[in-house]
Protein backbone atom coordinates (compact mmCIF):
# COMPACT_ATOMS: atom_id res chain seq x y z
CA UNK A 1 0.00 0.00 0.00
CA UNK A 2 1.30 3.41 -0.95
CA UNK A 3 1.96 5.77 1.73
CA UNK A 4 -0.32 8.83 2.37
CA UNK A 5 -0.05 11.98 -0.19
CA UNK A 6 2.14 14.53 1.79
CA UNK A 7 0.97 18.29 2.34
CA UNK A 8 2.58 21.26 0.60
CA UNK A 9 4.40 22.27 3.73
CA UNK A 10 5.59 18.89 3.94
CA UNK A 11 6.44 18.74 0.64
CA UNK A 12 8.47 21.72 1.05
CA UNK A 13 10.04 20.75 3.78
CA UNK A 14 11.41 17.21 2.61
CA UNK A 15 12.62 19.25 -0.44
CA UNK A 16 14.68 21.58 1.01
CA UNK A 17 16.30 19.43 3.32
CA UNK A 18 17.18 17.03 0.43
CA UNK A 19 18.43 20.03 -1.43
CA UNK A 20 20.61 21.14 1.46
CA UNK A 21 21.86 17.61 1.75
CA UNK A 22 23.14 17.31 -2.45
CA UNK A 23 24.50 20.91 -1.63
CA UNK A 24 27.00 19.57 0.99
CA UNK A 25 28.80 17.76 -1.94
CA UNK A 26 27.59 19.51 -4.67
CA UNK A 27 28.53 22.70 -4.61
CA UNK A 28 27.12 26.35 -6.46
CA UNK A 29 24.53 24.31 -8.29
CA UNK A 30 21.36 24.89 -6.21
CA UNK A 31 19.55 26.76 -8.46
CA UNK A 32 20.05 23.76 -11.18
CA UNK A 33 19.24 21.14 -8.52
CA UNK A 34 15.97 23.01 -7.39
CA UNK A 35 14.63 22.64 -11.20
CA UNK A 36 15.92 19.03 -11.63
CA UNK A 37 14.03 18.18 -8.43
CA UNK A 38 11.12 19.49 -9.47
CA UNK A 39 11.07 17.70 -12.77
CA UNK A 40 11.84 14.47 -10.72
CA UNK A 41 9.06 15.93 -8.32
CA UNK A 42 6.59 15.87 -11.64
CA UNK A 43 7.61 12.48 -12.63
CA UNK A 44 9.88 13.49 -15.62
CA UNK A 45 13.17 12.92 -16.30
CA UNK A 46 16.14 15.18 -16.54
CA UNK A 47 18.80 15.80 -18.70
CA UNK A 48 21.91 17.71 -17.59
CA UNK A 49 23.63 19.19 -20.96
CA UNK A 50 27.09 21.26 -20.23
CA UNK A 51 30.84 20.52 -20.49
CA UNK A 52 32.63 18.07 -18.82
CA UNK A 53 33.81 18.72 -14.91
CA UNK A 54 31.04 20.54 -13.57
CA UNK A 55 29.68 17.86 -11.64
CA UNK A 56 26.78 16.31 -13.44
CA UNK A 57 27.24 13.08 -12.64
CA UNK A 58 27.99 13.75 -8.91
CA UNK A 59 24.87 15.80 -8.96
CA UNK A 60 22.63 13.09 -10.00
CA UNK A 61 24.40 10.31 -7.87
CA UNK A 62 23.67 12.81 -4.90
CA UNK A 63 20.06 13.34 -5.91
CA UNK A 64 19.23 9.70 -5.75
CA UNK A 65 21.12 9.16 -2.72
CA UNK A 66 19.27 11.90 -1.12
CA UNK A 67 15.89 10.71 -2.14
CA UNK A 68 16.54 7.22 -1.16
CA UNK A 69 16.72 5.64 -4.74
CA UNK A 70 17.96 2.61 -6.06
CA UNK A 71 20.69 3.68 -8.20
CA UNK A 72 22.35 2.55 -11.36
CA UNK A 73 24.71 4.11 -13.39
CA UNK A 74 25.38 3.24 -17.76
CA UNK A 75 28.45 4.63 -19.07
CA UNK A 76 27.57 5.58 -23.05
CA UNK A 77 29.67 4.20 -25.48
CA UNK A 78 29.31 3.56 -29.21
CA UNK A 79 29.86 -0.13 -28.52
CA UNK A 80 26.88 -0.30 -25.99
CA UNK A 81 23.84 -2.61 -27.20
CA UNK A 82 20.36 -2.48 -25.91
CA UNK A 83 20.40 -4.96 -24.21
CA UNK A 84 23.63 -3.83 -21.66
CA UNK A 85 20.36 -1.46 -20.50
CA UNK A 86 17.33 -3.86 -20.52
CA UNK A 87 18.70 -6.81 -19.75
CA UNK A 88 18.31 -10.49 -21.57
CA UNK A 89 17.38 -13.79 -21.36
CA UNK A 90 20.89 -15.92 -20.31
CA UNK A 91 20.77 -19.53 -21.01
CA UNK A 92 20.33 -21.71 -17.47
CA UNK A 93 22.08 -25.07 -18.24
CA UNK A 94 20.75 -26.49 -14.66
CA UNK A 95 16.90 -25.66 -15.76
CA UNK A 96 17.60 -25.68 -19.45
CA UNK A 97 15.74 -22.87 -20.02
CA UNK A 98 16.46 -18.68 -20.54
CA UNK A 99 16.28 -16.75 -17.37
CA UNK A 100 16.13 -13.04 -18.02
CA UNK A 101 19.14 -11.12 -16.70
CA UNK A 102 17.33 -7.54 -15.47
CA UNK A 103 19.23 -4.09 -16.73
CA UNK A 104 20.57 -1.31 -15.20
CA UNK A 105 17.55 0.31 -15.96
CA UNK A 106 15.18 -1.55 -13.63
CA UNK A 107 16.69 0.89 -10.89
CA UNK A 108 14.71 4.01 -9.24
CA UNK A 109 17.49 6.41 -10.78
CA UNK A 110 19.05 4.95 -14.08
CA UNK A 111 22.13 7.56 -14.93
CA UNK A 112 22.96 7.66 -18.73
CA UNK A 113 26.63 8.71 -18.42
CA UNK A 114 27.02 10.53 -22.31
CA UNK A 115 24.18 9.16 -23.34
CA UNK A 116 25.08 11.60 -26.51
CA UNK A 117 28.40 9.02 -27.24
CA UNK A 118 26.05 5.70 -27.73
CA UNK A 119 24.46 4.73 -30.81
CA UNK A 120 21.07 5.51 -31.76
CA UNK A 121 19.79 1.87 -31.37
CA UNK A 122 21.12 2.19 -27.93
CA UNK A 123 19.64 5.56 -27.29
CA UNK A 124 15.86 4.57 -28.34
CA UNK A 125 16.17 1.55 -25.90
CA UNK A 126 15.19 4.08 -23.16
CA UNK A 127 12.60 5.41 -25.05
CA UNK A 128 10.15 3.03 -23.79
CA UNK A 129 10.92 2.83 -20.45
CA UNK A 130 10.73 6.57 -20.10
CA UNK A 131 7.41 7.02 -21.59
CA UNK A 132 6.01 4.23 -20.13
CA UNK A 133 7.41 3.02 -16.88
CA UNK A 134 8.51 -0.57 -18.72
CA UNK A 135 10.26 -2.07 -21.15
CA UNK A 136 9.41 -5.23 -23.86
CA UNK A 137 12.33 -7.63 -24.40
CA UNK A 138 11.72 -11.19 -25.99
CA UNK A 139 8.47 -10.40 -26.29
CA UNK A 140 7.96 -9.95 -22.38
CA UNK A 141 6.62 -6.73 -21.47
CA UNK A 142 7.91 -6.13 -17.77
CA UNK A 143 7.21 -3.34 -15.28
CA UNK A 144 9.98 -0.69 -13.67
CA UNK A 145 10.33 -0.31 -10.48
CA UNK A 146 8.06 2.81 -8.70
CA UNK A 147 9.48 5.35 -9.01
CA UNK A 148 11.49 5.78 -11.81
CA UNK A 149 13.85 8.32 -13.42
CA UNK A 150 16.28 8.68 -15.86
CA UNK A 151 18.66 11.61 -15.48
CA UNK A 152 21.26 11.93 -18.17
CA UNK A 153 24.19 14.02 -19.03
CA UNK A 154 25.53 15.38 -22.50
CA UNK A 155 28.80 17.29 -23.52
CA UNK A 156 27.17 19.76 -26.04
CA UNK A 157 30.89 20.80 -27.36
CA UNK A 158 32.25 17.73 -28.83
CA UNK A 159 31.10 15.84 -31.79
CA UNK A 160 33.77 13.36 -32.66
CA UNK A 161 32.17 10.29 -31.71
CA UNK A 162 28.94 11.01 -30.31
CA UNK A 163 25.11 11.11 -31.82
CA UNK A 164 23.09 13.71 -31.52
CA UNK A 165 19.89 13.22 -29.58
CA UNK A 166 16.86 12.93 -32.07
CA UNK A 167 13.93 15.42 -31.23
CA UNK A 168 11.16 12.55 -30.20
CA UNK A 169 14.47 11.47 -27.62
CA UNK A 170 14.42 14.74 -26.28
CA UNK A 171 11.11 15.71 -26.23
CA UNK A 172 10.70 12.37 -23.05
CA UNK A 173 13.13 15.07 -21.17
CA UNK A 174 10.92 16.78 -18.99
CA UNK A 175 13.38 18.91 -18.50
CA UNK A 176 17.22 19.91 -20.33
CA UNK A 177 19.22 22.19 -17.93
CA UNK A 178 22.67 23.67 -18.27
CA UNK A 179 25.09 23.53 -14.77
CA UNK A 180 27.48 26.67 -15.97
CA UNK A 181 30.56 27.49 -14.33
CA UNK A 182 30.18 28.60 -10.73
CA UNK A 183 31.43 32.03 -9.24
CA UNK A 184 34.95 32.25 -7.86
CA UNK A 185 33.69 31.64 -4.66
CA UNK A 186 32.05 28.83 -5.18
CA UNK A 187 34.94 27.19 -7.07
CA UNK A 188 37.22 28.10 -4.17
CA UNK A 189 34.74 26.19 -1.75
CA UNK A 190 34.73 23.56 -3.47
CA UNK A 191 38.94 23.14 -3.52
CA UNK A 192 38.15 23.72 0.16
CA UNK A 193 36.02 21.10 1.15
CA UNK A 194 38.01 18.46 -1.48
CA UNK A 195 40.69 19.17 0.83
CA UNK A 196 39.38 18.95 4.68
CA UNK A 197 37.69 15.94 3.79
CA UNK A 198 41.34 14.32 2.13
CA UNK A 199 39.40 11.64 -0.21
CA UNK A 200 38.13 12.12 -3.89
CA UNK A 201 34.56 10.82 -2.82
CA UNK A 202 32.20 13.26 -1.87
CA UNK A 203 29.29 11.59 0.09
CA UNK A 204 25.55 12.34 1.18
CA UNK A 205 23.43 10.79 3.56
CA UNK A 206 19.60 9.43 3.08
CA UNK A 207 17.08 12.37 3.67
CA UNK A 208 13.94 10.55 2.58
CA UNK A 209 13.34 6.85 0.93
CA UNK A 210 11.27 5.63 -2.18
CA UNK A 211 7.94 5.58 -0.49
CA UNK A 212 8.40 8.97 0.52
CA UNK A 213 9.61 10.32 -2.53
CA UNK A 214 6.16 8.71 -3.98
CA UNK A 215 4.02 10.36 -0.90
CA UNK A 216 6.07 14.02 -1.85
CA UNK A 217 5.09 13.05 -5.62
CA UNK A 218 1.55 12.59 -5.28
CA UNK A 219 1.27 15.63 -2.96
CA UNK A 220 2.10 17.68 -5.51
CA UNK A 221 -0.47 16.22 -7.54
CA UNK A 222 -2.79 17.70 -5.15
CA UNK A 223 -2.19 21.61 -6.09
CA UNK A 224 -4.63 23.28 -8.12
CA UNK A 225 -3.30 25.66 -10.92
CA UNK A 226 -5.47 28.70 -11.89
CA UNK A 227 -7.25 29.02 -14.98
CA UNK A 228 -5.36 31.81 -16.16
CA UNK A 229 -2.09 30.25 -15.30
CA UNK A 230 -2.50 27.44 -17.13
CA UNK A 231 -3.90 30.00 -20.69
CA UNK A 232 -0.40 31.49 -19.67
CA UNK A 233 1.27 28.12 -20.04
CA UNK A 234 -0.29 27.85 -23.30
CA UNK A 235 0.36 31.00 -25.11
CA UNK A 236 3.84 30.79 -24.21
CA UNK A 237 4.11 27.38 -26.02
CA UNK A 238 1.75 28.71 -29.03
CA UNK A 239 4.32 31.88 -29.26
CA UNK A 240 7.49 29.53 -29.98
CA UNK A 241 5.76 27.85 -32.38
CA UNK A 242 4.69 31.58 -34.00
CA UNK A 243 8.09 32.55 -33.68
CA UNK A 244 9.74 33.32 -36.56
CA UNK A 245 13.70 31.59 -35.80
CA UNK A 246 11.26 28.45 -35.13
CA UNK A 247 11.13 26.23 -37.34
CA UNK A 248 9.09 23.35 -35.54
CA UNK A 249 7.87 24.76 -31.74
CA UNK A 250 6.73 23.23 -28.59
CA UNK A 251 4.50 20.64 -28.84
CA UNK A 252 1.03 20.31 -26.03
CA UNK A 253 3.54 17.83 -23.95
CA UNK A 254 6.03 21.06 -23.50
CA UNK A 255 3.15 23.09 -22.18
CA UNK A 256 2.30 20.56 -20.12
CA UNK A 257 6.06 20.25 -19.09
CA UNK A 258 5.72 23.67 -18.23
CA UNK A 259 2.50 23.90 -15.85
CA UNK A 260 4.29 20.58 -14.24
CA UNK A 261 7.59 21.95 -13.38
CA UNK A 262 6.12 24.97 -12.24
CA UNK A 263 3.81 23.56 -9.91
CA UNK A 264 6.16 20.96 -8.04
CA UNK A 265 8.68 24.40 -8.28
CA UNK A 266 6.19 26.52 -6.44
CA UNK A 267 5.33 23.37 -4.08
CA UNK A 268 9.12 23.57 -3.20
CA UNK A 269 9.06 27.47 -2.18
CA UNK A 270 5.79 25.96 0.10
CA UNK A 271 3.15 27.34 -2.08
CA UNK A 272 -0.07 25.41 -2.86
CA UNK A 273 -0.71 27.67 -6.24
CA UNK A 274 1.47 28.19 -9.19
CA UNK A 275 2.38 32.28 -10.12
CA UNK A 276 3.89 33.06 -13.67
CA UNK A 277 7.33 33.87 -11.89
CA UNK A 278 6.98 29.80 -11.15
CA UNK A 279 6.71 29.38 -15.06
CA UNK A 280 9.50 31.91 -16.08
CA UNK A 281 11.67 30.50 -13.74
CA UNK A 282 11.52 26.87 -15.47
CA UNK A 283 10.44 27.92 -19.32
CA UNK A 284 14.24 27.85 -20.58
CA UNK A 285 14.60 24.44 -18.96
CA UNK A 286 10.91 22.94 -20.51
CA UNK A 287 10.83 24.15 -23.63
CA UNK A 288 14.50 25.34 -24.95
CA UNK A 289 15.03 21.68 -26.09
CA UNK A 290 11.61 21.12 -27.76
CA UNK A 291 12.61 23.59 -29.95
CA UNK A 292 13.82 22.90 -33.78
CA UNK A 293 15.49 26.41 -35.46
CA UNK A 294 14.68 27.17 -39.27
CA UNK A 295 18.19 27.11 -41.27
CA UNK A 296 19.08 30.75 -41.31
CA UNK A 297 18.74 31.01 -37.41
CA UNK A 298 21.23 27.92 -36.51
CA UNK A 299 23.32 29.33 -39.32
CA UNK A 300 23.23 32.41 -37.68
CA UNK A 301 24.48 31.09 -34.13
CA UNK A 302 20.92 31.89 -32.61
CA UNK A 303 20.39 29.58 -29.32
CA UNK A 304 17.05 27.85 -28.76
CA UNK A 305 17.53 29.12 -25.06
CA UNK A 306 17.53 33.02 -26.70
CA UNK A 307 14.30 32.10 -28.16
CA UNK A 308 12.33 31.02 -25.53
CA UNK A 309 13.52 34.67 -23.02
CA UNK A 310 12.91 36.45 -26.05
CA UNK A 311 9.13 34.83 -25.86
CA UNK A 312 9.31 34.89 -21.74
CA UNK A 313 9.63 38.57 -22.21
CA UNK A 314 6.89 39.45 -24.94
CA UNK A 315 4.18 37.00 -24.03
CA UNK A 316 1.90 39.07 -21.42
CA UNK A 317 1.06 37.48 -17.95
CA UNK A 318 -2.28 36.72 -16.66
CA UNK A 319 -3.58 39.43 -14.67
CA UNK A 320 -5.99 37.75 -12.53
CA UNK A 321 -3.83 34.89 -11.10
CA UNK A 322 -3.22 34.90 -7.31
CA UNK A 323 -0.36 36.60 -5.84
Amino acid sequence: MSAAPLTVAQVADAGRAVLDEVGTAVVGMREPLTTALAAMLAGGHVLFEDVPGLGKTLAARSLATALGLEFRRVQCTPDLLPSDITGSSVYDPSSTSFEFRPGPVFAGLLLADEINRTAPKTQSALLEAMAERQVTTDGVTRRLPEPFHVVATSNPVEYEGTYPLPEAQLDRFMVRIAVGYPDAEAEVDVLARRIERRTELATVRRVVDAPTFLAMQAGVEAVRVDPDVLRYCVDVAAATRAHGSVEVGASPRGSQALVLVARSRAVLAGRDFVTPEDVKAVGVAALAHRLSLTPQAWASGLAPERVVTDVLAHVPGPTTARA
